[in-house]
């Protein structure tokens, strides 16, 4: 009679689930950063899932790639963290990501030259705010 090894728990962490997504599946990893800034305004929301995506491609080789030393990155991906811009530039470009700018529903007016600058200093005549 032949022996089954034992069945090993398949069970995976939430957290472990989420890194191996991260790691698979580059669209994945780039609408999850997406979410993350969308979803709050509190930077600390971007630097949590920027660390996740970082750690799902090892820590030690983005801040290679990013040339920042790895306990730099490790700090500055903190939730206490607060990294420079070029930080953030650096290990989104070691990721193969960029930052970019899209246009959001509200709108805003932007106005140019000078016949623009003058017509918001020129005092109105005759009526009173």
């Amino acid at each position: 009679m032949t022996r089954r090894a034992p069945a090993r728990n398949q069970d995976i962490s939430h957290d472990e689930a989420l890194i191996a997504e991260l790691r698979a599946d580059p669209a994945f990893a780039t609408a999850y950063l997406k979410a993350a800034l969308a979803e709050s305004e509190d930077p600390r929301v971007l630097l949590t899932a920027l660390r996740q995506v970082a750690s799902a491609h090892g820590m030690a080789k983005v801040a290679q790639r990013a040339r920042v030393e790895r306990e730099s990155m490790y700090r500055a991906l903190s939730a206490k963290g607060n990294p420079r811009f070029s930080t953030i530039v650096s290990i989104m470009g070691a990721l193969g990501l960029a930052l970019t700018v899209e246009p959001t529903h509200t709108r805003v007016r932007i106005t140019r030259g000078r016949k623009a600058a003058a017509a918001k200093t020129k005092p109105s005549r005759g009526r009173a705010a």
